[in-house]
Formats: structure tokens, sequence, C-alpha cells
């Protein structure tokens, strides 16, 4: 044991992830793992006090979108200033690898609709220094990050690779195709893919309106891509199934998702939200997710601890005037110029007359439907108080909620946010996201940190858990070890990344120190930092004291540090020093 160790937290209150209640101890550090906790006499090079402050695993989000971002960019945001320190990217079926020359535009077409990056990002910041998904894990192998990720081979690459524009167009593989599939899956994993992802959901589509190459995808397909699981011996299954839009019930989704996990023996997960009209759907799911786990099968429904929806704001992608004519005559203005020329009346009523135009059928959906729509605010409140959508704040005011929402848009010189909820909010509140989460068969995930850069930052969630759910809701809290818990340890055991998510000796110093009592979330703020000078959210937070990825501090009060110690995680190989 050495006689200084690189780093001693002292007198924290330890959360050590595994669920069991915290107790004060010291942490002390050494070539990146945790080496010893309890009373810890010798010093440290560096000493963090911790004293009145909780100390927990780094956080592991499963479910983000940075398969494009880790080619160009070394810091994870908006994930790694919130206490993440491992990400699994490649998720829903999208992603850049496996990709052909001829088919980079196919897959930049893909992931501009359905996770909303730009075109001039990936066209800018992407290297396309690979073909297969083997070759793309070796163009990051010696790239560093403030935090690690690891990748799933994405199915919609895969189809286009295997073949080319009639997999764009959703034919039907044949058998050698299905072959090709299962091979990439298994080559893929055993390079280090942490599984292989995929997506039936019927809102996945291109700016055009074209469904992604995946979508209406048949079983056999699917469990072709399962095979190449079962032949690597490693791997999970991600996928959305077709059940919020009109496509299957809840026993045909589960059957699915049986036959997914029967035929790869490997776990699979897929995303459970509550949706209209579609709003018990998700007790059913539940339900027989159970009994699939009671025979041994190993399905876990990924939930988000928030309103899934969208931020609508003058200067984000969407709000309910973006494809009104009246409004697309301004839009290119500079944000000051456009809030004065919407303030003038004439304008203004010509906007409010009209509807929306787009050829695509989802993105007038997207700003047609805000009745359940909320200011908010700051700090942000994802639960507003009863009576607090647009369209009762409307009726109060006796005015539209339209009318509503173009005033409050112009609010803070245009710098105001509305949230959309789509889904985890059908009955005014959140009790059906609590009742999600709390099932012994869930996963909290689906930041998609890395996607959606101009209308949705979900990747802040793990604050969220923290402060609201274990803090500060009236009731319906849940115990800060359990929290804890659902953020490190259990969806490290979900992906196979065992050496993390652990406060133990051995295990990997990925750790926070939290100022539990003065933890604050911010409100999302738009920055203009990515290739080609394009958009993203981002989302800042009080009380992160320090963030340590592989033992070494990479955000000190919040501030990055410059410290990237971070990189890939190849899954299936294994880890230098594996908990007992």
């Amino acid at each position: 044991m050495p006689q200084e160790f690189d780093i001693v937290i002292r007198g924290g209150q330890v959360f050590d992830g595994s669920g069991a209640p915290p107790r004060t101890a010291d942490v002390a550090v050494h070539g990146g793992r945790i080496a010893r906790i309890g009373e810890v006499a010798e010093t440290g090079r560096e000493q963090i006090d911790a004293r009145g402050q909780i100390v927990t695993p780094g956080f592991i989000d499963i479910h983000t979108h940075y398969d494009g971002q880790v080619t160009w960019e070394h810091r994870l945001l908006p994930s790694s200033n919130h206490g993440v320190t491992t990400v699994v990217t490649g998720n829903c079926g999208v992603g850049f690898a496996p990709c052909k020359p001829d088919q980079h535009d196919i897959l930049v077409r893909v992931m501009e609709g359905v996770e909303d990056i730009p075109e001039i990002v990936m066209t800018t910041g992407i290297p396309w220094n690979w073909e297969t998904f083997p070759e793309y894990l070796d163009s990051l192998q010696h790239r560093r990050y403030d935090i690690d990720f690891a990748a799933h081979v994405p199915h919609s690459a895969i189809r286009v690779y295997v073949m080319g524009e009639r997999g764009e167009r959703r034919e039907p593989a044949t058998p050698e195709e299905l072959q090709r599939m299962t091979d990439i899956v298994r080559d893929a994993v055993r390079a280090g893919a942490v599984g292989v992802s995929s997506s039936l959901h019927l809102g996945h589509r291109t700016v055009q309106g074209d469904p992604a190459p995946t979508v209406g995808a048949a079983p056999g397909e699917l469990l072709a891509l399962a095979r190449g699981l079962k032949e690597a011996g490693a791997g999970v299954f991600q996928i959305i199934t077709d059940g919020f839009y009109g496509g299957s019930d809840a026993k045909a989704q589960m059957d699915l998702l049986r036959q997914l996990a029967q035929t790869s023996g490997r776990p699979v997960s897929y995303t459970l939200v509550q949706k209209e009209p579609y709003e018990k759907m998700y007790e059913e799911l539940l339900a027989l997710m159970r009994d699939a786990c009671a025979q041994g099968l190993p399905i876990k429904g990924q939930v988000f601890p928030r309103p899934v929806g969208l931020l609508y704001g003058l200067e984000l992608s969407v709000h309910p005037f973006r494809y009104h004519p009246s409004y697309v005559d301004i839009h290119h203005l500079p944000l000051p110029e456009r809030v004065a020329a919407m303030r003038d009346p004439q304008r203004r009523s010509r906007i409010l007359s009209e509807q929306p135009q787009h050829s695509n059928p989802l993105y007038i959906r997207l700003v047609s439907e805000y009745d359940r729509a909320f200011e908010l605010g700051d700090p942000p409140s994802y639960e507003p108080a009863p009576g607090m959508t647009l369209v009762e704040r409307a009726r109060r005011q006796g005015v539209s909620p339209a009318e509503l929402a173009y005033d409050l848009l112009l609010r803070d010189e245009g710098q105001a946010l509305l949230l959309n909820p789509t889904s985890n909010f059908v009955d005014g509140n959140l009790e059906a996201a609590r009742r999600m989460m709390v099932d012994d068969n869930t996963l909290v995930a689906l930041g998609d940190g890395g996607a959606h850069y101009g209308m949705i930052c979900d990747s802040s969630y793990p604050t969220s858990m923290l402060t609201y759910w274990t803090r500060d809701r009236a009731d319906g809290r849940v115990p800060l070890e359990w929290a804890v818990n659902r953020l490190t340890h259990r969806n490290a055991q979900a992906v196979g990344l065992h050496d993390r998510g652990l406060l133990a000796e051995g295990m990997k110093a990925d750790i926070n120190v939290i100022d539990y009592r003065n933890l604050r979330l911010h409100p999302p703020r738009p920055v203009y930092d990515l290739p080609g000078g394009a958009r993203r959210l981002t989302q800042a937070a009080d009380g992160y004291t320090a963030i340590l990825v592989d033992g070494q501090v990479t955000y000190r009060g919040g501030k990055p540090t410059g410290a990237l110690p971070g990189r890939l995680v190849r899954a299936t190989r294994p880890a230098a020093a594996a908990a007992p």
C-alpha cells in the first residue's frame, strides 16, 4: 500500500452505489482505482474536504447519442458536468458505423431527422476515417475525453451497409443479407461494442419525413441481430418498439422482446414511457415484463424520471410558430431583431392566424400539439403545480393557448423556454414516471446526450433525480441511497461494465463529491460551439464539488479542470481490475 495516495476524499457521507445506507468515511484513490474506504491516516497528494457532503460513484447513462461528438470533441457535454462519468452511445439503431464511403449522406440524413443533429455539424465534424464498426472503435482508441464511453453497433447503419439504398428504402432483407447482419453484430461485439441497438419507432423519420431504415423491420431481421450477440457470447440488445404511434399492443411488443432475449441469450432493454392515447400501456408492459423476468428472461424497461418532451424557444429548433409562413420570413434574423419583429402587432396577428407548413407530418405534429406545454422557469420545474399548463392558464386569462405561448416566448428578450411534454405527463404530473421508475425491472436512463441539440436537454436528469426525487418533491420521494444505486451500480451491471458503479476497493475511481444541500439545476441555455458554429443546449448545475474520472478531477466546483482521463471502453475486453 502506498505511503501517499493520489487523492484522499475526507469525511464525506459515502453512498457506495449498492443501495446500502451511507456511512461517514474517507476514500483514498491511487493509480485510477479506489485503494481504501474507511479511516485513512495516510496523506494524499491532493485532499478533498467532503465533510457535510455526499460521495457517490460516478453516474452511468446507458442511453446517449455521442457517436458523432466523440469523433470531434473531448468534452461530452451536456452529460459530463452532471456527475456522469460513463455513457453508452449508439442507441436507437442510429449511428455512423459501419458505413461505406458512398453511404455517408444516408446516415447523415437519418441522424439529422431522428436525433436533431444539424447536417452541417456532421459534415463538418465527422472525419469518416473508418468503414467497419471495429475500424470506428479503432479510430477512437487514442482519443481522450472528460468521461468514458462505450458504444452499441446501430441497426440502421448495419442495414444500409449491407443493403445499400434498398436498406434505406426499408425493403426486406434476403437470407444472405440477414447472415451478413449477424456476422457484423458478432464481429462488432467481439471488437468491443457493448451491444446492438434498433428502433421500430414510427416517429423516427428523416427531415423529409421518410421513416428510418429500421422502422418496419421484420422480426426475422431483428432476430438475425440477436443471433450475432449469441455467437459473440456477450453484449446487450437495446430497442425502441413500435407501440406508441399506433403500432403493436403491449403483448405483441413483449412477445418480440421475449424472442430477442431467448434468441440472443443476452439482456434486452427497451424504452418505456407513458404516452397518449395509450396512457395505460406502460402498466400492461410492466406486468408482462414482470412475468418474463420471473421466467428468467433478462428484460428491462429504460425509463426517464422527468417528462419526455420538447423544449420550445425562439433560439431552439422548434416552437409553436416555427413553420408559420409569416414567422419563417423572419426566422433568419438575429434574435433581438426577430423579437422586435414579432412584437409588431400586425405580424403577430398574421402569425397567429396561420397554420404550420412542412413536408414532414411529424414536424407539423411537434409544433401543433402543445396543450400540456408549460413555462419551464428558473430554477426549472419539470412537474409544475396543477393549473399551470398553457391551456389552463389561457383559459383563466381569456386568451387562446397560441396567444399565450406567443407572449411567453417573447419574455426574457426571447430567451424564455416552454416544455411540451409528449410522454410521462399525461395525467398532469409525474406519478406514472414514478411508478415506472420504482419498478424492480426498470433502469433509469434516456438522457439522449449528443442528440436533439436544439430541442431537448435531458442529460441533466441525474441532477433532477437527486434534487427533486430525493429532496424537493412534496411527496413520493425516494431514498437517496436508492437513487444513487439506480444511477450507478444498477446501470453498470445492466450493460456489463463490472469495473465501475460501486465505491469499493479495487473498483475504478469514478467518483462524485456533491454538496447535496445546495445542489441546484439551472435552465437549459443554447451555446454555439458545435462544428460550423451550430447550436446546442447545455445545462449548468451548482453543487458538484468535484467529479473524478479514473482518479483524476475533471470538474471542480462545476468548472472543467482540463483533465481528459476518459476513453473508449471496449466492453468485452476484461477490465484491468474487476470488482470482487
